[in-house]
């Protein structure tokens, strides 16, 4: 698959990046007066079309993006992001090591840090270095059948492009951890196994055993630690890192409301209801919201058990009222998206649901670009 690199014009870069130097200098005073920068990044540019963030600049760049995540409910934390400054990378191999020194870092024996790695921007001759797959650890879809999918259905078809480039499968459970796919400059993709030291997985229990068998013990879930974004990028002062994973940690509804329950993930609602006795005949019987919370209720339970950090719905809800709070005495409107900052389950009862939200754009930010969503589902990878 090509890479559709986002080409800006000298002009439109030198726009972006008065605004970010000016914003740079005006949150961090002791920088100085920012004309100096601006010279030098104006003569840079005229030099060679593009120009190098400063390392103070790429972190409070990557910090600031997170401030600007419309989608994102856990932006309290904004300032405390770690930026691993990997710009000299370009290699794919070299890019896979470090993404998995990534997740070691990450996790942090469960105490979750976020952590963001930049890798080797686009240039005005070649786009930089992608990776294909969304998150760092995602687990297979195996589509054994035409009606049956083992493991997770969203990754299915990026599992069969890699069985068919070689990748001989994991042993086969519904938790095969899948190769991680980077394409660096002037490269085609390639694969790598994830090291199992990098992953930190929790297995799911209810805490409930009177829910059936030893609180669902039997059933084998799991869900792995750290959600590590992979296929967006980094946009700094109008400089395109188009390969920067990163991660927070999770919210309990992102695993138990949507990745265990979506009908088009690993579905699990109705045997959740078979397990509690419940009637799933009818609708009326609210059988799906009902194995909702207990399943909402087992993903927070285990990783207590396991002390691996996570926030509950209710508690990141009052917390993203804290960061508007915050931003707003500071001077600065906070974006959102209602849709994404609502929880999956109880939104009404979260102070969240409550208000009206602008979902702003902003130039220094975590973007999709096109064909990204192409390239972690597999497509044109064989």
């Amino acid at each position: 698959m090509e890479i559709l690199q986002q080409r800006s014009t000298t002009a439109q870069v030198w726009e972006a990046a008065e605004e970010f130097i000016r914003l740079f200098h005006r949150e961090n005073p002791g920088a100085g007066d920012p004309r100096e920068r601006l010279a030098a990044v104006r003569a840079e540019l005229a030099a060679t079309d593009t120009y190098r963030h400063t390392p103070e600049e790429l972190e409070h760049g990557a910090r600031v993006a997170w401030r600007n995540s419309n989608r994102c409910i856990g932006r309290l934390y904004w300032n405390s992001l770690r930026v691993r400054d990997r710009r000299g990378l370009t290699e794919a191999g070299a890019i896979a090591s470090e993404c998995f020194e990534h997740l070691r870092e990450a996790t942090n024996g469960g105490r979750i840090r976020p952590t963001i790695t930049v890798f080797a921007p686009d240039a005005p001759d070649r786009p930089g270095p992608v990776i294909w797959n969304e998150q760092l650890v995602r687990y297979a879809g195996y589509g054994d059948h035409h009606s049956i999918t083992v493991g997770d259905a969203r990754n299915a078809e990026l599992t069969s492009a890699l069985l068919a480039l070689g990748w001989s499968r994991g042993p086969g459970t519904p938790f095969d951890l899948l190769p991680l796919v980077v394409q660096g400059v002037d490269d085609k993709p390639r694969w790598f196994d994830v090291p199992p030291d990098a992953v930190l997985e929790v297995p799911i229990e209810h805490p409930d055993g009177a829910l059936g068998g030893d609180g669902w013990s039997d059933w084998g879930l799991r869900w792995h630690a750290v959600p590590a974004i992979s296929n967006m990028c980094l946009e700094i002062g109008g400089i395109h890192y188009p390969a920067a994973p990163f991660n927070g940690w999770y919210m309990g509804t992102e695993i138990g409301a949507r990745n265990l329950a979506d009908t088009d993930r690993y579905n699990l609602l109705p045997a959740v209801a078979r397990r509690m006795g419940l009637d799933t005949g009818s609708d009326r019987s609210l059988w799906k919201d009902r194995a909702l919370v207990e399943l909402n209720r087992a993903v927070l339970h285990s990783f207590d058990r396991a002390k691996v950090t996570i926030a509950d719905h209710h508690t990141e809800s009052r917390r993203f009222l804290t960061h508007v709070q915050k931003e707003e005495r500071k001077g600065r409107d906070v974006g959102a998206d209602w849709s994404w900052i609502v929880p999956p389950i109880s939104g009404s009862a979260t102070p969240v649901f409550h208000r009206t939200y602008e979902d702003r754009p902003s130039s220094t930010a975590y973007v999709h670009h096109p064909g990204a969503l192409e390239r972690a589902q597999g497509r044109d990878l064989v």
